[in-house]
């Protein structure tokens, strides 16, 4: 507990800097996501393969190769300075955006092929169609996996401790040089994601059980 306490301001900052870059970046893949995902069932052609190269080349690339790049290449293309804690975000949202998208297209694949047809029917547009019809229903059968995705974007925060984000990564090294146990400090920071992570699986129970579909 001693760890803990006589080092509040390091771990404070941290996680601090560690809760702004899964939020913010959250917010970013969720929308970018989405937009993907609705390109991936898109029914023309060439939205449908623009959709299908982004996922597959971002979700292929390592986001630390990712991270790596929005460090030190996009500086060099000189469309302005920014910091390294929002190259950081750029970087998770792109990373996270594929799988939130690959998730919502899972769950758009469970809605009955039925429904969009009822809506071009009535003479809605694609773009209608999917944000009326589709995608409510789709986003109510993906929680549980959906929250996956944002627990693994709330870890991968970590990654950015390595290009100068001090964040909850970087606590470690940080109380290395005030001579604190690194086995001790990497017990609380793990403590802590375990407390985060808690937090996110009461939200997708409560989630789950607002939006639970009768069946």
């Amino acid at each position: 507990m001693d760890t803990l306490l006589n080092n509040l301001d390091l771990f404070v900052l941290g996680f601090k800097n560690t809760l702004i870059l899964f939020s913010v970046s959250a917010v970013f893949a969720l929308v970018l996501g989405t937009i993907v995902g609705a390109l991936r069932v898109s029914p023309v052609t060439s939205m449908r393969a623009l959709g299908t190269f982004y996922v597959n080349v971002i979700r292929n690339t390592p986001l630390t190769l990712l991270m790596f790049f929005f460090a030190f290449g996009y500086p060099k293309l000189n469309l302005g300075n920014l910091s390294f804690t929002t190259l950081a975000i750029m970087a998770l949202s792109i990373y996270t955006a594929t799988y939130v998208a690959e998730t919502l297209r899972s769950g758009i694949n469970t809605v009955p092929v039925g429904q969009a047809e009822a809506a071009r029917a009535i003479g809605l547009p694609f773009g209608q169609t999917m944000s009326l019809v589709i995608l409510p229903q789709a986003f109510r059968s993906v929680i549980p996996p959906m929250m996956s995705v944002f627990i693994a974007l709330l870890k991968n925060t970590t990654v950015a401790a390595g290009f100068s984000v001090a964040e909850a990564g970087a606590i470690r090294a940080n109380l290395s040089e005030r001579g604190e146990p690194a086995i001790i400090v990497l017990l609380w920071v793990a403590l802590i994601f375990i407390l985060l992570v808690g937090i996110l699986s009461v939200l997708q129970r409560r989630l789950e059980k607002k939006w639970k579909v009768a069946r």
